[in-house]
């Protein structure tokens, strides 16, 4: 008997980053702007340090196009950025999975402020070149969630058998 695995739970993947999008697009008072957690860069990075055979750097490229549009910048912009932290994210998925939620989530605000660096630099080139400590708060926000968001998201996973 031929027993083949079939990818389960799609759907959660999906509604899991329109999710993100909505909450990186939902308005806050101008003086939280600087604080926003980078909601897109951690599902992408949950998704790919738990499946990663599934979501991965395609994945970020195209999360990154759709939050190009979102956000009305540089069409490519956030895609090469999230493609990278996707990349990063799937070498590392093995060491990342073993460490415990504090050193996860201080690998997080490596890997968002990364994503910021980027982000601020691809930004630079097209524009003026400006790099402020504002970069580093939406990482601190993000590390601060992180264990939560894995949590909502592990057993997500779990209850709809996502692999």
């Amino acid at each position: 008997m031929n027993l083949v695995l079939r990818p389960h739970g799609t759907w959660v993947i999906v509604l899991s980053f329109l999710f993100s999008f909505m909450l990186a697009i939902m308005p806050l008072p101008s003086w939280t702007g600087a604080w926003r957690p980078d909601w897109i860069a951690m599902v992408l990075i949950y998704w790919c340090i738990a499946i990663p055979h599934r979501v991965g750097v395609v994945t970020g490229w195209s999360v990154g196009i759709i939050n190009d549009v979102l956000s009305d910048t540089l069409l490519g912009q956030h895609a090469l950025c999230l493609c990278i932290i996707a990349f990063i994210s799937v070498k590392l998925h093995l060491r990342i999975r073993l460490f415990p939620r504090l050193q996860q989530a201080l690998a997080i605000l490596g890997l968002v402020i990364t994503n910021n660096l980027l982000n601020a630099c691809i930004h630079g080139i097209s524009t003026n070149f400006q790099i402020n400590w504002s970069i580093i708060f939406s990482a601190i926000t993000s590390m601060i969630l992180w264990p939560w968001l894995f949590v909502i998201l592990r057993d997500m996973r779990r209850t709809h058998r996502v692999f």
